[in-house]
């Protein structure tokens, strides 16, 4: 069986941008949606449980959360 899907650990920078997003609702709703999943994964939720959280694909989950252990925050903005 594959190994579950999770973020890489968060820097204190990351951590903060995140919480900061989600605290303060952003503008975007993509950005605060792809924020709160990888807090969710930060804090050891598996993906159909942050799926359900965020109502999203479980496929969209994953693809957040590979796209910021790539790249980082910058995967928050849309592309």
């Amino acid at each position: 069986m594959a190994e579950p899907v999770r973020v890489r650990r968060l820097t204190d920078r990351e951590g903060q941008k995140l919480q900061q997003i989600v605290r303060r609702g952003s503008t975007s709703s993509v950005r605060f949606r792809r924020a709160m999943m990888l807090l969710a994964s930060a804090g050891g939720n598996r993906v159909p449980v942050i799926a359900q959280l965020v109502q999203a694909d479980e496929d969209t989950v994953r693809d957040v959360i590979h796209r910021f252990n790539e790249i980082g925050l910058a995967c928050l903005d849309p592309r």
